[in-house]
């Protein structure tokens, strides 16, 4: 089968938007969402079997132009309430999310008037709008545009405009737990949120149970996409994958590949621990002092490649490291010796390496 190199495709651009606008195409995905993380007891009034993706006239080409949201409508009561999905994937969080929620509302809206999409009483529908954020750092910005406005004299207070929207973090959501079973939302969540193989092929395996029905077909093959574009890529750059069409491939390729599969992941895992123990060291150092920053940073460090050396050489090996370590005050050497924690064939050859650093000058320290 062809193998297609999707490394440079891990990023949160164009592509893993794409690849989550598919998935949130499919009426299931949706009705999850809904179902399993919006509280109150109003998502009981809806009728979720009427849940239809509105396209085509409905939308206005200001609205159908945009890459990153989805506008669903859904029976409450005798007349539709409309969902707004917008999903966020910067790397940046954006601190006027709820100015762009309030322009792209009265763009539906406006388009709405227009198509004459209104309630039996001539209004226009109620719109939820819901904020799907899948960032590394916890979302901190304002809720309601009211937070984003400057006091005014209270007089002008009822003309402030109050526009708030819904937020569903999602790595915040998989990391406090308790996500509800058999959903499909909260199964891309506990991926996007896995931490090894073994619990990525666990949820992949309830996936393929799941979605076995043949109306199904175009669910599997999105969360394919997902996972052969954006997921496996991110986990593992630089690693080529078959180009597969199917969920139950995609299990089945993992199941054959996991023991390479975890090792690769703890080569990554160590490699970014590295880069990112050493990274947040400097950026604290440039607040809090250089030295202190630095310091945590080789801490960090140290922590690090003590718990590597645990999981790959055993306790007793990382125990006799630890004392090593700890006299190594170059960051440089300490990122050397994580590329050497992967090289050394076995435990002795990695405390040589230790030993060594530990043994070499470097500039700064005072040694002749």
């Amino acid at each position: 089968m062809a193998k297609e190199n999707t490394s440079t495709r891990a990023g949160r651009g164009p592509v893993h938007d794409s690849s989550y606008k598919l998935l949130y195409s499919h009426v299931a995905m949706v009705s999850d969402l809904l179902q399993g993380f919006i509280p109150g007891t109003w998502i009981n009034e809806l009728d979720l079997a009427t849940l239809e993706k509105c396209n085509g006239s409905y939308i206005s080409d200001d609205l159908r132009d945009r890459a990153d949201d989805l506008i669903w409508r859904v029976r409450w009561g005798r007349d539709w309430l409309y969902v707004y999905l917008l999903l966020e994937f910067q790397s940046t969080i954006d601190r006027w999310m709820a100015v762009r929620i309030q322009t792209y509302l009265g763009l539906l809206y406006q388009d709405l008037i227009r198509t004459q999409q209104l309630s039996q009483a001539g209004l226009l529908p109620p719109v939820f709008p819901i904020v799907l954020y899948n960032g590394a750092d916890p979302w901190n910005a304002a809720g309601t545009l009211d937070d984003l406005i400057e006091p005014a004299p209270p007089m002008l207070g009822e003309y402030r405009p109050q526009q708030a929207y819904f937020l569903i973090d999602e790595q915040r959501v998989a990391e406090q737990g308790n996500l509800p079973q058999r959903n499909l939302s909260a199964a891309l969540f506990r991926l996007e949120a896995s931490r090894t193989p073994a619990e990525v092929l666990t949820i992949l395996h309830a996936l393929v149970e799941w979605l076995v029905a043949p109306e199904q077909t175009g669910l599997r093959r999105a969360f394919t996409v997902w996972l052969n574009r954006v997921f496996l890529p991110k986990r593992l750059p630089g690693v080529e994958f078959e180009s597969l069409t199917d969920l139950h491939e995609v299990h089945d390729m993992l199941s054959n590949r996991v023991e390479s599969w975890t090792d690769q992941w703890k080569r990554e895992g160590l490699k970014q621990g590295l880069e990112q123990g050493l990274e947040q060291g400097l950026e604290q150092g440039l607040e809090q002092g250089l030295e202190q920053g630095l310091e945590q940073g080789r801490q960090e460090t140290r922590h690090l490649l003590a718990r590597q050396a645990r999981h790959r050489f055993g306790p007793a090996i990382a125990a006799q490291a630890e004392p090593l370590l700890a006299a190594i005050v170059d960051p440089l050497q300490l990122q050397h010796l994580g590329d050497a924690l992967l090289a050394c064939p076995d435990s002795t050859a990695w405390l040589r390496a230790l030993r060594q650093a530990r043994s070499t000058p470097t500039a700064g320290d005072g040694r002749p």
